[in-house]
């Protein structure tokens, strides 16, 4: 079959990638529907469809893999649109998820607000229980009380179960009885239980997932069931894949069954097409991956040819927020897409976002009812967006309405109706370009020795000025900007990671317990995998990591672990020797002299699947082509004559200097003056950004 479908369902838009067996590369964009997750994947394929000369029915049926990817369980849960969990713990440690890790961003800021829990206290239970750290039974399970407890819980509403007891990860003998005695009392109501789903020695961590996990289950499964359903009914009959927070995707069965694997599904797939651009265009693989849309504003990062993973991911701000607790491709986003709402504060200060207005009702501009001013309304003043060329011209925007509601920002200022729009767009780029500081100069990364990936519908708007203050040389804006994240699906590998808790250190290395962790480890990857070969998948690999830390530390840093087995000191001291590398790296220094602590193991099974060629490559042409029309544009020191380029018609070698604004169906790339865009073979642009005099 020639065709592979991705799609990437945002707050805003849905991104329909199509590429085929003869190098197609294909994409169809459509506003999202929050009511039913089909509506506007078919509205998405029909454009798709449409240009490839065909029906969606069609096209489906003439599909071998469909991929998909959604920000629905990240904003179930920042939402709080979650299903009513009951959190059940070990009798005297009811407070886990109230208490989270104890800090906060400003320490003697006493007016700030104690964050609720995940679980709210009032379904916060506790099961008389007792196992010690080394698995022994202190006190046995109470079943009685657990009975009696469970027996209320219809009564209360409760449509999710999650159970994390103490030492559940030493012994989970009483967390398997909980789950049993759930199955008989609650039958049809899904739990989680804490050992199965992230066996680590931190206890709010390992909580804070497991809760999560079982309060997206009731909306997730049913959300998956519905879109295969749907699927299924519009003549698709082979594999249905889902991107996971891991950077790969997995099977809709797998996925369904630990739905936290969803939370940043989208984004984490953004990285991937970046370094597959850059390294199509032989770029340097230090690579900053902007994917800005019409909610959100996500940056990744892509080092040494690596997508960088994190494994403190917080859902909403540090410390007050709600933890993963699990690895996942590190993504910071912030509310500063296209949609995001400008806004002036009591203060006079003009602020952009973190509220957006979605797809409903949109952007003034898009003409359905949106009355707040946005990014979006912002450059369609300045002139940035073309009212008849918005998505290929599919989408006619409302110029009139986009002046109305930026012109109440500019009376708030008291500036001009272009300079409101200006300073809008400027806003914007402070918090964007705060974001991407945030992922890099914190960490320790020079943002002037990274290429700088411009995504998302939005992403081409400001991504010269921000290249601009962070000092990078180099842009890369791909074609399919405006479905970075569907178009890294394509290039994804299926994924899955298992993990073990066995705390041990360098000076007195726990040789057979480090690989009983791993071998418990490696027989639930070789399940998943397993289940692979009976689909044709063969070729796999498995990578090992380990939490390390030097002796005294807090936190830990995660080590590949380059053999399965420890078998001899040398292999500890390989380690070891990694982890002194990771240290320097990320802190600047090394302590050679103290031992290392090693906590948590892991192991990732990667199965390559054959991903699609990449966009065919262009016929040269002119390196000076005619632009399609010149319009006036506005770039802060006044309206220029701007010429306005077609990207389907321009040849490889063509050089465009700014001030030029390249359309593509699905994005817009704004060439600020100064600016030097080039098209690369692959149909790319390699943007170089003013240098500041």
């Amino acid at each position: 079959m020639p065709y592979r479908i991705s799609v990437d369902t945002g707050g805003t838009f849905t991104d329909v990638v199509v590429t085929s067996t003869a190098g197609g590369f294909t994409i169809g964009k459509a506003l999202t529907d929050r009511t039913r997750a089909f509506a506007s994947i078919d509205a998405g394929l029909a454009v798709a469809a449409e240009q490839l000369g065909t029906s969606v029915a069609a096209l489906l049926a003439d599909t071998s893999v469909f991929l998909y990817g959604t920000t629905r369980a990240t904003n179930g849960i920042v939402e709080r649109k979650i299903a009513r969990t009951a959190f059940l713990s070990t009798a005297g440690f009811p407070d886990i998820l109230l208490l989270k890790e104890g800090g906060k961003a400003e320490p003697h800021n006493l007016r700030m607000e104690y964050p609720d829990p995940y679980v709210p206290r009032r379904y916060t239970f506790e099961v008389p229980e007792r196992i010690n750290a080394e698995g022994g039974i202190e006190q046995p399970l109470d079943e009685a009380a657990l009975r009696a407890l469970l027996g209320t819980f219809a009564a209360r509403g409760i449509e999710a179960v999650a159970v994390c007891l103490l030492w559940s990860i030493a012994n989970p003998v009483h967390e398997l009885r909980v789950g049993e005695l759930i199955e008989e009392i609650l039958p049809g109501v899904p739990y989680t239980l804490s050992h199965q789903l992230n066996p680590i020695l931190r206890e709010y961590r390992r909580a804070s997932s497991t809760a999560i996990d079982a309060s997206l289950k009731p909306l997730m499964q049913k959300y998956l069931s519905d879109l295969e359903r749907d699927l299924r009914a519009a003549g698709y009959d082979n594999d249905i894949l889902v991107s996971t927070s891991f950077g790969g995707v997995m099977h809709l069965a797998d996925v369904v069954k630990r739905p936290i694997y969803l939370v940043k599904s989208g984004p984490a797939m953004a990285p991937i097409a970046g370094l597959a651009y850059a390294e199509a265009e032989e770029l340097p693989t230090d690579v900053i991956v902007c994917d800005a849309g019409g909610t959100t504003f996500d940056v990744s990062l892509v080092r040494d040819g690596a997508v960088e993973f994190s494994r403190d991911t917080w859902l909403g701000p540090q410390w007050t927020g709600d933890n993963l607790g699990m690895a996942s491709v590190a993504v910071h986003s912030i509310g500063a897409g296209g949609g995001s709402i400008a806004w002036v504060d009591p203060g006079g200060l003009l602020r952009v976002g973190p509220q957006s207005a979605g797809s409903e009702p949109g952007p003034a501009c898009y003409g359905r009812g949106g009355d707040k001013p946005t990014v979006t309304d912002a450059a369609v003043v300045l002139g940035h967006f073309d009212p008849n060329h918005f998505l290929g011209g599919r989408m006619v925007l409302d110029e009139a309405a986009a002046r109305q509601v930026i012109g109440t920002i500019a009376e708030a200022l008291g500036q001009t109706l272009e300079r409101a729009a200006w300073a809008i767009i400027a806003v914007a780029n402070e918090n964007m370009i705060e974001a991407i500081k945030e992922l890099t100069i914190n960490e320790g990364i020079d943002p002037a020795e990274s290429v700088l990936i411009g995504g998302g519908g939005a992403g081409g708007l400001n991504v010269v000025p921000i290249a601009q203050e962070l000092g990078c040389r180099t842009v890369l804006g791909p074609r399919t900007a405006g479905a970075l994240s569907a178009s890294g699906m394509q290039y994804s590998d299926i994924i899955t990671e298992a993990g073990a808790s066995k705390l041990t250190a360098s000076d007195g290395f726990d040789f057979a317990g480090a690989n009983a962790a791993i071998a418990s480890i490696d027989a639930r990857l070789d399940e998943f995998a397993t289940r692979l070969r009976e689909r044709g998948i063969t070729q796999m690999e498995k990578r090992y990591y380990v939490e390390a830390r030097y002796r005294f530390q807090v936190w830990e840093l995660d080590v590949e672990v380059p053999a399965h087995r420890f078998e001899t000191q040398a292999d500890v001291d390989a380690v070891v020797a990694e982890f002194h590398r990771v240290h320097e790296r990320v802190f600047a220094v090394q302590d050679l002299n103290n031992a290392v602590e090693f906590l948590n193991w892991r192991g990732r099974l990667i199965a390559h699947v054959k991903a699609p060629t990449l966009e065919p490559e262009k016929e040269a042409g002119k390196a000076d082509p005619m632009p399609d029309r010149v319009r006036r544009a506005y770039f802060g020191d006044g309206h220029v004559d701007t010429a306005v380029y077609l990207g389907e018609k321009l040849p490889a070698g063509a050089e465009i200097k700014g001030p030029a604004v390249i359309e593509e169906a699905t994005s817009t790339l704004v060439v600020y003056p100064g600016a030097i865009a080039r098209v690369s073979a692959g149909g790319r642009y390699i943007v170089t950004p003013p240098v500041e005099a």
